[in-house]
């Protein structure tokens, strides 16, 4: 028996500061779609919940937040403050889901292969990034 608790992904949190326009952007760009929205008074935040198949995603709309810094918005240079980074979601072909992104008007950060498994960057609409990585092994699991 392990000694680890039996986890599952569930959703991951963005704050952003036009939560119709995200909530619009995440739609459009992939598929998600809105699940709950809310107005929580202890934060207080429009909040809303988002979801394609399992994963989730809480978009957080607070007044008077501050806006994403421009380090924050460039990969690399992301790293060099701690705290979390991006999410990253699998797709079977780096290259024509980046290519179907950017006739939606996605804003592409790059595509490269790295290692030897493709992968690319864009930011949302709000700026912050979102990782895309090949792996159709992930599929080819499923079938």
């Amino acid at each position: 028996m392990s000694h680890y608790p039996d986890i599952k992904p569930h959703h991951a949190g963005i704050s952003v500061p036009d939560l119709d326009a995200s909530i619009d952007w995440y739609g459009r760009m992939f598929g998600f779609e809105l699940e709950s929205r809310v107005f929580i008074d202890i934060i207080p935040a429009h909040v809303a919940f988002m979801r394609r198949g399992n994963f989730r995603i809480e978009l957080f709309q607070l007044d008077g937040a501050a806006p994403l810094p421009a380090e924050r918005r460039e990969p690399n240079r992301d790293l060099l403050t701690h705290g979390n980074k991006h999410v990253c979601y699998a797709v079977q072909d780096v290259v024509a889901t980046v290519a179907g992104l950017r006739e939606k008007g996605a804003d592409i950060v790059f595509q490269k292969t790295v290692q030897g498994t493709p992968m690319a960057f864009l930011r949302d609409n709000a700026g912050s990034l979102i990782e895309l990585i090949e792996a159709p092994e992930l599929w080819a699991a499923s079938r």
